[in-house]
């Protein structure tokens, strides 16, 4: 497998653990991080020996979201509308990539997994949470629409009227609530996490492997039915979102770390 920069890959047996390797930022996406990401679950595509990949953050948290600090990311906001239109795709090729993996997939959520975080956690077909954990949609204080089609991943695990809680407020909402809701499988202590992570990997992973992935793809083409019709729209959506004064401004505030203007 390829080496990359910003994530680690181990194996053991036929579980691999893939680990945003960001630290020092929280593990934030920056579009290199991005296109790692995407790579590294499209290599998985031709892999026949692992049957269940969890999804990790090096580090006090799990990721922190798109990295606003990305002289990548900021160079790209001032690009012509077609170039950054285009650019602008790596988020939700992202996300498609992580959902289309054919193996068993699981998001070992420690500290926070906010914003685009959040939504590889939903690309994600289990997901197990330390007892201090938490999991947030910040779009809105920014201005922003959620994009990278990660509302429909949100809705499908929640429902309408939490998703809507959840990503229009924009707060981070913690460990118990999220397993109430159903956003978390399972709740462990901190110290336990992954190991917990590694027992829920090898209950699936000694499942026979086609079948498994067979179920998994039917059930996910079921529940996905319509996003391409709904969700087509959402990059452009976030173009317009992030057009205006105001999110400027809190991307402003974000970046010199002092409170938003009203």
């Amino acid at each position: 497998m390829t080496n990359y920069k910003y994530l680690r890959v181990d194996r053991s047996g036929a579980v691999a653990t893939v680990t945003l390797a960001r630290p020092e930022s929280a593990n934030a996406l920056s579009l290199e991080l991005m296109e790692e990401i995407e790579r590294v679950a499209v290599e998985f595509h031709a892999d026949t020996e692992t049957h269940v990949v969890i999804f990790a953050g090096e580090g006090k948290h799990f990721c922190a979201g798109a990295d606003l600090r990305d002289v990548a990311r900021r160079g790209l906001a001032q690009a012509e509308p077609l170039e950054r239109w285009r650019g602008l795709r790596i988020g939700p090729r992202m996300l498609r990539a992580v959902a289309e993996i054919n193996q068993i997939t699981i998001a070992a959520i420690n500290g926070g997994a906010l914003g685009g975080g959040t939504c590889i956690a939903t690309a994600c077909d289990f997901r197990i949470g330390a007892e201090d954990c938490f999991a947030g949609y910040p779009e809105i204080n920014l201005g922003m629409n959620l994009s990278w089609v990660g509302l429909p991943l949100c809705v499908r695990l929640i429902g309408p009227a939490r998703a809507k809680r959840m990503v229009i407020l924009g707060r981070n909402e913690p460990a118990s609530i999220l397993l109430e809701w159903g956003f978390l499988d399972e709740i462990v202590p901190p110290g336990d996490l992954m190991d917990a992570a590694g027992r829920m990997a090898e209950a699936y992973a000694v499942q026979p492997p086609m079948a498994a992935q067979m179920i998994k793809r039917g059930v996910n083409a079921i529940t996905s039915a319509l996003d391409a019709a709904v969700m087509h729209m959402d990059t452009d959506q976030f173009m317009l979102a992030t057009s205006s004064e105001e999110h400027a401004e809190a991307v402003r505030a974000f970046v010199e770390k002092r409170g938003k203007t009203s």
